[in-house]
């Protein structure tokens, strides 16, 4: 994790950009889902990114206001409370977690416990897509919608794909890579839980808006194993440029 003064400016600008970052992204690619008047997004990706670079306050920060200017800007304000508490817990949690590393377990069990998490990632992956994201799709990138078309076999093989690497990285670079997966998707599943509390109890009182709760919570999932495969990889590569930063000022 990168260790910045909280007092600091450059703690300050830190946190602005990574909150800009998380808006700008979550605007740039939505998916429309009609049971639950909500949108699929790859936000997830920038705020994991901030919480695990920077920890949990500024995981908190940047995932809690970045996602709910998204929602009132792409015009769903009726999720903007919802979403400012539960990105902001999002990233609190994946950050708090990051830090808290059991440093104990031995390279072994950290080995077979990324294998674990690899598969049931793999498997989550490729069961959501093939079931929820195949076929015709609509898009929207920034102000352009348009259809696509996915097959089934691209998610089965990028479920593979994902457990394999995610496995292989664990064995052959980092064994600990593991409890990065594990910080991530744990908090992605308070993101998930907390979408469907909301949609249950909370949507239609507030909002008169009727959902189907149940609907969201695979789309939900997907989103959150999406976003963690765009940033684990960006958070190694960052980590690894820190060294040849550190020189390059010296």
């Amino acid at each position: 994790m990168v260790k910045v003064n909280e007092k600091s400016p450059v703690y300050l600008t830190v946190t602005a950009i990574f909150t800009a970052l998380v808006c700008v992204v979550t605007i740039m690619f939505s998916v429309y889902v009609p049971a639950t008047e909500g949108f699929f997004n790859i936000g997830e990706s920038m705020v994991f990114l901030s919480a695990l670079l920077f920890g949990p306050y500024v995981g908190a920060f940047a995932g809690g206001v970045g996602s709910m200017l998204a929602d009132i800007l792409l015009g769903y304000s009726h999720y903007a409370p919802a979403t400012l508490v539960i990105k902001a817990c999002e990233g609190f949690l994946v950050g708090t977690l990051k830090k808290k590393n059991p440093k104990l377990i031995s390279e072994s069990h950290w080995k077979f416990f990324t294998l674990i998490l690899g598969i049931i990632v793999g498997l989550l992956l490729g069961g959501i897509g093939t079931t929820y994201y195949s076929g015709d799709v609509t898009i929207t990138l920034g102000a352009q919608t348009f259809q696509l078309y996915i097959p089934l076999e691209f998610w089965i093989l990028l479920g593979v794909a994902v457990a394999i690497s995610i496995s292989a990285f664990g064995f052959l670079a980092d064994p600990e890579f593991g409890w990065m997966v594990f910080s991530v998707i744990s908090g992605g599943c308070i993101m998930v839980l907390g979408y469907f509390l909301y949609q249950m109890f909370l949507l239609y009182p507030l909002f008169k808006i009727e959902a189907v709760a149940v609907a969201e919570v695979p789309i939900n999932i997907g989103q959150m194993i999406i976003g963690a495969i765009v940033a684990l990889p960006i958070t190694k590569i960052v980590w690894r440029m820190l060294p040849y930063l550190k020189e390059s000022k010296n």
